[in-house]
C-alpha cells in the first residue's frame, strides 16, 4: 500500500510508517502544486499532509485508491472533507498534539505583555537603558479571563492558578461542576469577563456567532488597560478596532499569533504598532508537537489501514454499508434536534436525554445517531474542530453527560427520536423529530413539550403568543412589510384564548427591526431565530 507523505512530519512518524512491511512509502521532497500532485497520487492509497499541501477534490478523484488523508496537526481546512467523504476516504487529524505547545506559547505571551519583553528587548538592541519606559505588571492575584475553555483553554487555566491568578471562564457550554473540579469561577456571560478580567485569552473557533466577536463594542465593555492575547484564530479579532482601543489607550497592549490574513502583509500596522506583541503562527511550532503530531498521524494511519480503526476522524465513522444506510436518515434528524436545542436551551446544560421510540428503538447501532445529536447540540459550542469521532470525549470534558434510553412506550409515530437538555434534575427544554412519508422527509413535531411541525431546515422563526385574533395576518403583513417570505407555518395553543407556539419557516434571516417590533407587543413573548 503506498502512502505518500506530502510534506515534513517528524522522522520517528516516518520511521513508524517505513517499519511496516504491508506498506510503500514515498516522502516528497517539496510541496507540490494541485497540478503536480495529480499524477503523484493516482496509485496511492494514504496521503500524510500538515497544513501546507491542498487535498483538493481534483486532487481526491485523481486517487482512485486513495483510502484515508492524515493530517498531523488540528485544522483540516486544506483538506476538502466533503470531496472525502463523498468518495468514501476517511480525513483524520492528530488534535491532542499541539494543545500543550499552544497553551504554553498563550501563557508565554501573557508573561511578555506583563512585563514588555519584546518591547525592552527591542530598546536593549538598540543601544538603550530604559528601566522606567518598561515598568510592568504582576499577574499574582490578577484575573485571567479565558473565553473557550476547551483543551487548550483548560491547561492555559491550570498555568494561570499556580501563578496565582484568579480564572474567570466563559464558555455556554461548560458546567459548573466542571468549573469547580478545575478550580476556576465560570462566568454567566461574556459581559462578566470584560468587567472583571485584567488580561483575557481567547481559545475559542471560528463560527457565526464568534467571527468578529472582539470588536470596537466588547473593547468597550472591558475594563480599561486590559490586556488581550489570541492565539486561536485571527477572524474572532475585528483588527482595526484593536487598533483603534490600543490608540486610545483602553486596551493596554495586545499579543497575537494570529491574523485575519496569513502570512501577514508586510505593511499591516499591527507591524509598528508599539503595544502589540506578534508571532507568525508559531502555536504548534515545537519539537515536542511537531514529534507528537508526526508520530500520532502515523499510528492512526497504520490502524486504520491495517485493521479498520477510525480514531480521530472528521467525517463520518465508519459503519458498515448495511448499518448505514439504516441510521442514515436519524442522522440528519438527529442532528437537527441537536442544533434547535443548542439555540434554543440556556446556558450550563449538564445532561442530555435521548430517547429512541417506535422503529428508532430497533436500530441495531444507536451510537452514530446519539453522536449526530451530540454535534449539533455542541456545534455552537467554543470547541475546535468537533467531529462526530471526538464529540462524545469532548461532551465529557465539558461535563456534559449523555444518556440514552430504547423505549418499548408506544408512541404516536412510526419513527420517534426525543432529546431533553437538563440542568441537574430541572429538564430545560426538550425536541421530538419523526419522519413524515418517506425517510427523506424530517420533521420537529414536538417542541417545549407542545405539538408543532418544522422543516428541519434553513431559517426558522419561533416564538409564543396569546391566542388572539389577527395574529397569523399580523404576522405576515410584518414580514412581508421588510421582504420576507413565509415558506411554511405551524401555530399551536394549549386552550382558547390561552398561549401558542408559532413557528414560521422562512426563506431568508428577519432583520433586526422585525424582531424589535414583535418584542414590543406584550402578547408576544420568547422570540427565538434559529438556523437549521
Amino acid at each position: 500500500m503506498k502512502i505518500l507523505v506530502c510534506d515534513p512530519i517528524s522522522a520517528k512518524g516516518i520511521a513508524l510508517l517505513q517499519q511496516r512491511p504491508e506498506f510503500e512509502v514515498v516522502v516528497l521532497p517539496k510541496r507540490l502544486s494541485e497540478s503536480e500532485l495529480l499524477p503523484a497520487v493516482k496509485e496511492v492509497v494514504a496521503m500524510v499532509v500538515r497544513s501546507e499541501t491542498k487535498v483538493t477534490s481534483k486532487v481526491i478523484e485523481a486517487a482512485p485508491r486513495l483510502r484515508v488523508v492524515g493530517r498531523a496537526g488540528v485544522g483540516v481546512d486544506n483538506v476538502d472533507v466533503d470531496a472525502a467523504t463523498q468518495h468514501g476516504v476517511v480525513v483524520m487529524n492528530t488534535p491532542g498534539g499541539n494543545t500543550v505547545s499552544t497553551a504554553e506559547l498563550s501563557f508565554t505571551m501573557l508573561l511578555s505583555l506583563a512585563r514588555k519583553v519584546p518591547q525592552a528587548y527591542a530598546s536593549m538592541i538598540g543601544g538603550k537603558w530604559d528601566r522606567k519606559q518598561f515598568q510592568g505588571t504582576e499577574l499574582f492575584g490578577k484575573t485571567l479571563g479565558i473565553l473557550g475553555l476547551g483543551r487548550i483553554g483548560s491547561e492555559v487555566a491550570r498555568r494561570a492558578l499556580s501563578f496565582g491568578m484568579k480564572v474567570l471562564a466563559y464558555d455556554p457550554f461548560l458546567t459548573e461542576a466542571r468549573a469547580k473540579t478545575l478550580g476556576i469561577e465560570l462566568a454567566a456571560d461574556l459581559d462578566n469577563v470584560y468587567r472583571d478580567a485584567d488580561f483575557i485569552t481567547v481559545h475559542m473557533p471560528v463560527t457565526d456567532q464568534t467571527r468578529g466577536m472582539l470588536n470596537a463594542a466588547a473593547f468597550a465593555r472591558m475594563k480599561p488597560k486590559v490586556f488581550l492575547v489570541n492565539c486561536a484564530r485571527g477572524e474572532i479579532l475585528v483588527e482595526s478596532d484593536l487598533l483603534a482601543a490600543l490608540d486610545s489607550g483602553k486596551v493596554g497592549g495586545a499579543a497575537l499569533d494570529v491574523y485575519a490574513a496569513e502570512p501577514l502583509p508586510p505593511e499591516h500596522p499591527f507591524r509598528k504598532h508599539p503595544a502589540i506583541t506578534l508571532t507568525p503562527h508559531l502555536g504548534a511550532s515545537t519539537h515536542e508537537a511537531q514529534e507528537k503530531c508526526g508520530i500520532e498521524v502515523a499510528e492512526v494511519i497504520t490502524a486504520y489501514l491495517l485493521t479498520g480503526e477510525v480514531r480521530n476522524a472528521v467525517n463520518l465513522p465508519y459503519l458498515d454499508a448495511k448499518t448505514y444506510e439504516q441510521v442514515k436518515p436519524y442522522l440528519t434528524l438527529g442532528e437537527k434536534l441537536g442544533r434547535l436545542l443548542a439555540q434554543l436551551a440556556p446556558p450550563q446544560v449538564d445532561r442530555i436525554h435521548i430517547t429512541y421510540g417506535g422503529k428508532a428503538q430497533e436500530l441495531p447501532n444507536i451510537d452514530p445517531v446519539s453522536r449526530a445529536i451530540l454535534l449539533g447540540f455542541l456545534s455552537r459550542a467554543s470547541v475546535k474542530d468537533l467531529n462526530n469521532v471526538n464529540v462524545r470525549s469532548i461532551a465529557s470534558t465539558l461535563g456534559l453527560t449523555v444518556e440514552e434510553k430504547r423505549s418499548n412506550e408506544p408512541v404516536t409515530f412510526n419513527e420517534w427520536l426525543h432529546v431533553q437538555a437538563f440542568r441537574g434534575e430541572e429538564k430545560l427544554i426538550s425536541a421530538g423529530g419523526t419522519f413524515f412519508g418517506s425517510p427523506e422527509n424530517p420533521r420537529i413535531v414536538r417542541l417545549f413539550s407542545q405539538p408543532t411541525e418544522i422543516v428541519p431546515f434553513g431559517v426558522v422563526l419561533l416564538l409564543e403568543n396569546k391566542d388572539r385574533p389577527g395574529i397569523v395576518g399580523y404576522l405576515g403583513t410584518l414580514l412581508g412589510r421588510h421582504h420576507v417570505n413565509i415558506a411554511s407555518m405551524s401555530l399551536t395553543r394549549d386552550t382558547v384564548g390561552g398561549r401558542a407556539l408559532t413557528v414560521l419557516n422562512l426563506d431568508s434571516v428577519p432583520p433586526p427591526e422585525v424582531l424589535a417590533e414583535l418584542e414590543k407587543d406584550p402578547d408576544i413573548a420568547n422570540v427565538n431565530v434559529v438556523k437549521l
